[in-house]
């Protein structure tokens, strides 16, 4: 395979390097109905949000066999390594699709259904028994977010957890002690206990442990080099970006990089990087990871806001541009992940910074899904 630069671009903000490539796959029809990445509005995001704070961010679009890379800042402040497109970083939350497609594979076997009860599977261990599977996977079981708990001040929280190896049984224990917030089913409420069901699930029904799931239902099928499920080890294999947490008041950059990512576990310990990312979320909505029945069951969205929705581990984004990507977002201390997809999955968009506790960058990184999808 042949690469072919198509636009170099050198831009000073500190030690700032931007870069644009293409790397030219089978050839194939353009993706219909979206316009070509805003790639000079994408170059301004990076560079704001490393204005803000960022050390480094970066944008791989992967679209129908071309990818687009653009990086810049550092991976590294110690030995100012420039940051690019292919580091390993930690995906957050987009672990959450993980598993949900996992599940849903064990749905399509036959080996656990959408709308039994958790109990049935995993007897006594929530507090009501209405509860489903379904529920756990579109966050509307009303289970207490630990998180909220664990992280109630930011950083100290973080500094308690970073080396503590958790059980699933310790983290439903944190959820529990506090009441439902709804009434199963109500209404959809963010929730990273979900997830740690969703785990504990996944492992009852296949008798093996979530690492192992991912790894022979996802990973090895899709071939995806760069992600790993590394709990409870502390470190990331292979060329990674270092992660910088901010610290609460004072805005010092905080090293988070080794950390067990324990307090996350099946809702958001994974590893990878921007390519595998995007080859999974392509292969999800082409339908290569799951039935057709269950894919549609995946899309069944609960209103989130004006501009959001989500399925089953699935989030949605209603773009200006009248597209709506889908996709997950993440965040691990040091970590900010967006990884979404065109409906078709033709045009997948997975977008970092490496930072977190910042939400300035946040909301700037966000803007990265309009320049990707709308043009």
């Amino acid at each position: 395979m042949v690469s072919r630069t198509v636009g170099v671009c050198a831009a000073t903000l500190g030690a700032v390097v931007l870069s644009l490539f293409t790397v030219p796959a089978q050839a194939a029809a353009p993706a219909a109905a979206l316009a070509p990445p805003d790639t000079t509005e994408l170059r301004k995001v990076l560079r704001t949000a490393l204005s803000q704070g960022a050390p480094g961010a970066f944008a791989r679009i992967d679209d129908n066999g071309t990818a687009l890379q653009l990086a810049a800042g550092v991976a590294d402040r110690g030995t100012g390594r420039a940051i690019a497109t292919g580091d390993r970083i930690r995906i957050g939350s987009v672990t959450k699709t993980f598993s949900a497609v996992v599940l849903l594979q064990l749905v399509d076997e036959g080996r656990i259904k959408l709308d039994t009860p958790v109990n049935t599977y995993l007897p006594g261990l929530l507090p009501d028994k209405r509860i489903t599977v379904r529920h756990v996977l579109s966050h509307r079981s009303g289970l207490y977010d630990y998180a909220g708990t664990l992280f109630a001040r930011a950083v100290p929280g973080f500094e308690n957890v970073r080396n503590k190896v958790f059980t699933y049984r310790q983290l439903m224990d944190l959820s529990l002690a506090e009441p439902l917030t709804n009434k199963p089913g109500a209404v959809y409420s963010y929730s990273n206990t979900n997830f740690i069901v969703a785990g504990m699930l996944i492992e009852k029904i296949t008798k093996k442990s979530v690492a192992t799931a991912y790894q022979d239902r996802i990973t090895k099928p899709l071939k995806l080099a760069d992600t790993h499920y590394v709990h409870p080890r502390n470190t990331i294999p292979g060329t990674y970006s270092r992660g910088y947490m901010t610290a609460d008041s004072t805005g010092r950059k905080i090293d988070s990089t080794r950390q067990t990512a324990s307090w996350a576990q099946s809702a958001g310990a994974l590893v990878s990087s921007a390519k595998d990312v995007n080859k999974f979320l392509t292969a999800l909505m082409k339908g290569k990871l799951t039935s057709s029945a269950q894919l549609k069951q995946m899309v069944r969205w609960t209103p989130v806001n004006s501009t959001q929705a989500y399925g089953l581990g699935l989030r949605r984004r209603d773009l200006s541009c009248g597209i709506s990507v889908y996709g997950h977002t993440g965040t691990v201390q040091g970590y900010y992940t967006w990884a979404f997809t065109s409906k078709d999955g033709r045009r997948s968009l997975t977008s970092f910074a490496n930072t977190s506790n910042n939400g300035t960058v946040y909301a700037t990184m966000n803007r990265t899904l309009e320049s990707a999808f709308c043009g």
